[in-house]
């Protein structure tokens, strides 16, 4: 493997740690750590009615969506695995960061530390996928 896959491996590895972190959180009910932003500010993102797609948890999305990438990096083969199937994922994930951090910035007003790493994450992949 090439230096651009192993940093791209990663960085999906350091965004499943995230969303694992999220999941927690949002599987007890409990406020997560605001690092940098005032923590009201995570709170009010963390309970707001975007934090949720199709009524299932964002961090359960993103972490399902970083375990398939990261599959299928592991797997890419050409002939068995195209590299666009994690491409395809990157992108979508990509999009979505973008329509939550505008969510966050103009709809909610607040920022929460972690969705930022997240979404950090997926246009850190966005921008690798021309490398690999």
């Amino acid at each position: 493997m090439d230096a651009i896959m192993n940093i791209t491996l990663g960085i999906t590895i350091a965004g499943i740690l995230n969303t694992i972190y999220l999941s927690y959180h949002s599987i007890k009910g409990t406020l997560v750590y605001c690092l940098f932003f005032p923590k009201e500010w995570c709170e009010k993102v963390q309970k707001s009615r975007y934090s949720k797609t199709f009524g299932m948890p964002n961090p359960y999305l993103g972490f399902l969506m970083l375990l398939s990438i990261l599959v299928l990096l592991l797997l890419y083969d050409e002939s068995i695995v195209p590299l666009w199937y994690a491409m395809a994922l990157i992108n979508f994930g990509f999009l979505f960061s973008l329509y939550f951090l505008y969510i966050q910035a103009f709809i909610i007003k607040a920022y929460c530390t972690w969705c930022v790493v997240s979404a950090l994450v997926f246009i850190s992949l966005f921008i690798l996928q021309f490398f690999l």
